[in-house]
């Protein structure tokens, strides 16, 4: 469902590597700049309530999303709410620490305003300098591809649908039986015309997509096309793997190209627990009366303890304990265990309430604070489940290697209560799986977003 898209991103980003910078500090910086203007508007002096309040701006906002390629729509939707979501986290911790007074209303007012649409703005005028350098034959790189079978095919249409390739055709010496059916009338030669038809034509790309079965071919090409300036990439042939987080890499001078790994090492690690500490401290702090009023509720309604302690994977499959209120007379957790259904026997009158608004969830920011759940991320099956469905579905597991999540990208997708036939698991781990490869704090900060509105709106949960 996602592998084609994802393989594209993953493996064919190398060239955009500027605009994945400038993308990665634009919202930051815009957001700390109009800060400062705004700030120097009403002549308010830069003191060190100011400087900590940037800081924690960039923390929160870096590296920002790369939204110069989404559709208009869908980037000032996003902008928008990932703003608010950000206001509101700025403003509960201002409110926690005590520290609103440091700043002008008027400065807070105006930043809040213009801040949106000078994001908007520059999302405008990046996509304005794309769509012109992309008319710019000059601007544009050539690229050719060696080998016109399938993998070849994909690659030249990843290829069409990035900014600033033109994709000039295909060398293979193969039958045209052996070739895909579209790429044949793009053949540009044999392999023996690859590096004369490079230097002739000036050709900025080479992309090899030989079988590995081809080593030495490879070898050999590899030799004639390192006389010219091109650029050379080679694509192997990893379709049918789920893709997460492709990248290259290096150990001590041995090139590696990581297919699956996760999201979440250096600073996207830090970025993704200050996030996770901050706001579950801050939303403990502010729930922590509804928490005890929830506690009586559930002690009253049935015998029974108040907590529930459920078994479930965490981080690379170590199993973790989680934290729900109680809403059920009884609990299966061990070997098998009966997923609720609606009109579940089991479940009391009051955590049919708290579980169709999800406030049966609310003690698990303990366990974020603990570090063994994240707020955002693939939701924790039961234990019995995962050995279940790690033998029927593909790249099942893959979902561990990162933290659970309180809420994830398949429950704000429809994903969310039970899982009824192998086909609703199949779609939540593919969400699983996409949340992996396009995770940014931004994403998170929309999921969350969406996530308040399921538990207001959403009644598919029991």
């Amino acid at each position: 469902m996602f592998e084609d898209r994802s393989y594209k991103r993953t493996f064919y980003s190398a060239p955009q590597s500027v605009e994945s910078l400038i993308a990665a500090f634009l919202e930051p910086g815009i957001i700390v700049l109009t800060f400062l203007l705004v700030n120097g508007h009403f002549d308010e002096p830069v003191m060190r309530p100011t400087l900590t309040l940037c800081l924690l701006i960039f923390a929160l906002t870096f590296p920002g999303r790369n939204r110069f390629n989404e559709h208009p729509a869908s980037a000032i939707v996003d902008v928008v709410s990932s703003w608010l979501v950000l206001l509101g986290i700025l403003l509960l911790c201002g409110y926690a620490t005590n520290s609103l007074y440091y700043f002008e209303n008027e400065v807070l007012l105006w930043w809040g305003i213009i801040t949106p649409v000078a994001q908007m703005a520059a999302i405008m005028i990046g996509r304005r300098i794309q769509q012109w350098r992309a008319r710019d034959p000059s601007a544009r790189r050539t690229a050719v591809i060696v080998g016109a079978g399938p993998l070849g095919h994909k690659v030249a249409r990843a290829l069409r649908d990035s900014e600033g390739v033109i994709c000039l055709g295909y060398f293979d010496d193969r039958s045209p039986d052996r070739l895909h059916p579209e790429a044949g009338a793009s053949i540009l030669g044999p392999l023996a015309r690859l590096s004369e038809f490079v230097r002739d034509k000036g050709v900025r790309e080479v992309y090899i997509t030989l079988p590995l079965g081809s080593q030495p071919r490879i070898v050999e090409l590899l030799e004639q096309v390192q006389g010219t300036t091109a650029s050379l990439f080679f694509v192997p042939d990893v379709f049918g793997i789920s893709i997460i987080q492709g990248r290259l890499q290096d150990i001590n001078g041995v090139p590696v190209v990581g297919i699956c790994e996760t999201p979440f090492t250096g600073t996207n690690q830090l970025v993704k627990r200050i996030s996770d500490v901050v706001l579950s401290s801050l939303i403990l702090i502010l729930i922590s009366p509804i928490l005890l009023a929830l506690a009586i509720g559930v002690k009253l309604s049935s015998p029974g303890p108040v907590i529930f302690k459920q078994r479930r994977n965490g981080v690379n499959g170590e199993e973790i304990i989680v934290y729900k209120f109680r809403s059920m007379r009884t609990q299966d957790n061990g070997a098998v265990v009966k997923q609720a259904t609606k009109g579940d026997s089991r479940i009391t009158p009051f955590g049919a309430f708290i579980r169709r608004t999800s406030l049966d969830e609310l003690p698990q920011f303990i366990n974020v604070l603990q570090g063994r759940m994240s707020i955002v991320g693939p939701r924790p099956h039961a234990v019995a489940h995962n050995e279940e469905y790690r033998k029927l579905i593909k790249a099942y597991m893959v979902r561990h290697k990162v933290k659970p999540g309180i809420t994830g990208w398949a429950q704000v997708n429809g994903l969310r209560g039970e899982t009824d036939t192998i086909d609703k698991m199949v779609a939540r781990v593919e969400y699983d799986l996409e949340y992996l490869r396009n995770w940014s704090l931004a994403l998170d900060l929309q999921i969350i977003l969406r996530t308040v509105r399921l538990v207001v709106f959403d009644r598919h949960a029991y």
